[in-house]
């Protein structure tokens, strides 16, 4: 803004002296004699098409057609200044007295280009006309000097243009400012309309000291920011280069709506992250694009956040924040705007994976550490206790760093990672110790058959734009170790006796399993659990993509010495929803013929060890 009252300034103190004197004089000669005042001061040409018409009393009026200032020669054949008309207002009685309040300045369409060259230089900063030129002037007065007071400043369909050295230009158009400043050593109000997006954004300020503030000064400052579905107060100090510090208010009720009118892009915002927010605490801002917010609260629609936070704006911005909250609830993040909710978990309802689009752009929009500490958190899949991890993002890849993590009654450890840099992919290697199976499978996986704690591990990797594609496709391996538990849904140690498989528990000693992963199935080949009398094999596959189960379980009782014997195996088969328990007859056919051929291949080879020894003896 100073250098827009330097330009005006020099622009309205040629003017004025030219006006002043020869006010009777016609509009053509009055618009050529301000051109020479204003070359004469500036070095630069200016325009004005139309002529000037001019009023008298008790304000000099003065009002042109289009006007054009021209630019450095440095910086390009455009010229710095256009505007369709000028109208310029000025108190003629203290004009008499030696002064120049200005009463008013209204300009329709102006058009302002800025720029820098490599040395620092900027095309607002005038070089003295030549001496030659300044004698071509019709009229030479020494203005340095003279008193200049502008009480109102009015700018309609404004653009700037901005070009610092080296690179791209700014553009910021469809502006309309209003600037009151009725005492010179005083405050003023300044209104700027803004339209980054379309939709309209209000900046309204009240700036003391202004005339410290526009020579560079810090200066005290209110301001209210208003955008569709929001509103920023700003209560602080600033400076005219952009440095500010203060305290800041935001009151948002549609996030995504704010962030669009602002020029930043059209996304949602889920439910639980942002959808409508509040902020409130310290801020200190620079001129090179860092932002930093001290003792501040946030609230994320239902969820209260404390902390520090750092943003370098750049391309891409930059965050690094410390935050830490109670209890957190992200139970909604798939509600719409509209409201509808989708069903908390397709494998739950046994309907399959949802095939719709993820949108993972949003992983792509900051870079940055983001360490966080919780006392619970509450997801559509998973109920965890107090957590702390770590959140790094860079280029559209998210890194979280489970340090601890209580879970189910146990302990998760590890770390989860999603990539978007080549299409969405996502993987992670977790570690969880004495954790509750029953209330992790059941929402992890809507399966609530097995209970127990237990230790497991579990690498994986998934590709695909949806959530069908992404379990579909997974890989990897892990391992399950429980001690005491309880299987529900059947009685293995009825099932064996009888081959009734209608309900019951089997409760259970010790499990362990390994199992890897490929296309979206788990396979196991080593399970084994035993039983008080019983010990139990099993090996199979379990349908992660497909959310069904092909098991078979082979359970044998023990005699007093542990040696297994009869026994009846039991297949699970069927879809998570609905999976059916049963004695595999054919299976223990199978099992019983192995096992005698198993039982000839042990007397045989204990005949033939009996025959080797007697001739070894013998010899």
């Amino acid at each position: 803004m100073r250098w827009v009252f330097r330009i005006i300034a020099i622009a309205l103190i040629a003017l004025v002296v030219a006006v002043a004197a020869l006010f009777f004089l016609p509009g053509e000669r009055i618009a050529k004699i301000a051109a020479d005042q204003v070359k004469a001061y500036t070095g630069r040409d200016l325009i004005i098409d139309g002529g000037v018409s001019v009023t008298l009393w008790p304000v000099l009026g003065v009002k042109t057609g289009a006007v054009t200032f021209g630019n450095a020669d440095w910086a390009g054949p455009e010229p710095m200044l256009v505007a369709q008309n000028l109208a310029i207002g000025i108190s003629a009685p203290d004009l008499l007295r030696g002064d120049i309040r200005v009463k008013r300045i209204v300009a329709d369409s102006p058009k302002l280009r800025l720029s820098t060259r490599e040395d620092g230089q900027g095309n607002w900063q005038f070089e003295a006309a030549s001496d030659e030129q300044s004698s071509d002037a019709n009229t030479t007065t020494d203005t340095t000097n003279v008193p200049l007071t502008l009480e109102r400043l009015t700018l309609t369909d404004a653009s700037l243009v901005y070009t610092a050295a080296g690179a791209e230009p700014v553009l910021v158009k469809n502006t309309d400012l209003s600037l009151v400043w009725p005492d010179a050593g005083g405050p003023a109000d300044i209104v700027l309309i803004a339209r980054p997006a379309g939709d309209l954004v209000t900046i309204a300020a009240n700036i003391g000291g202004f005339a410290g503030f526009l020579d560079g000064k810090v200066a005290p400052i209110s301001a209210r920011v208003t955008a569709p579905g929001s509103e920023i107060d700003f209560l602080g100090r600033a400076n005219l280069s952009g440095d500010a510090s203060g305290h800041i208010v935001l009151n948002s009720s549609n996030t995504a709506v704010m962030l669009q009118a602002f020029g930043l892009g059209s996304f949602e915002i889920p439910h639980g992250l942002g959808h409508m927010a509040k902020l409130d605490g310290e801020v200190t801002f620079t001129n090179d694009g860092r932002l930093s917010a001290r003792d501040m609260t946030l609230k994320l629609d239902d969820n209260h956040l404390t902390g520090a936070v750092d943003v370098t704006f750049a391309e891409t911005p930059q965050i690094t924040a410390r935050l830490s909250a109670g209890a957190l609830e992200f139970l909604r993040l798939t509600e719409t705007h509209e409201g509808s909710i989708k069903p908390r978990s397709a494998a739950a309802a046994g309907t399959g994976w949802s095939v719709e689009a993820i949108d993972a752009s949003g992983l792509g929009a900051v870079n940055g550490t983001i360490g966080f500490a919780a006392q619970s958190i509450k997801t559509d899949l998973a109920q965890l206790g107090p957590t702390q991890a770590v959140l790094q993002i860079d280029r559209s890849r998210a890194v979280l760093e489970l340090i601890k993590v209580s879970a189910y009654g146990g302990m998760l450890t590890g770390q989860l990672v999603a990539n978007n840099r080549g299409g969405l992919s996502v993987g992670g290697h977790l570690r969880a110790t004495n954790i509750g199976m029953k209330a992790a499978l059941d929402d992890l996986a809507g399966f609530d058959s097995l209970d127990g704690q237990a230790d497991v591990q579990i690498k994986f990797l998934g590709v695909g734009g949806s959530m069908d594609a992404i379990m579909r496709s997974l890989s990897g391996q892990g391992s399950l170790k429980m001690d005491r538990g309880v299987v529900s849904g059947f009685d293995l140690d009825r099932l064996m006796r009888s081959g009734d498989s209608t309900g019951g528990t089997t409760v259970f000693d010790s499990l362990t399993a390994t199992y890897t992963i490929a296309e979206g199935n788990l396979v196991n080949k080593d399970l084994l659990l035993l039983l008080p009398k019983v010990q139990a094999n099993g090996a199979g596959r379990i349908g992660l993509g497909d959310q069904d189960i092909d098991y078979l379980m082979i359970p044998a009782l023990l005699r007093g010495d542990d040696n297994p014997r009869q026994s009846i195996p039991v297949r699970f088969r069927g879809p998570w929803s609905d999976v059916k328990i049963r004695p595999d007859l054919g299976a223990a056919v199978d099992n019983k013929i192995e096992n005698l051929e198993q039982n000839a291949r042990d007397a045989a080879q204990k005949k033939l060890e009996k025959e080797l020894l007697r001739l070894l003896e013998k010899n």
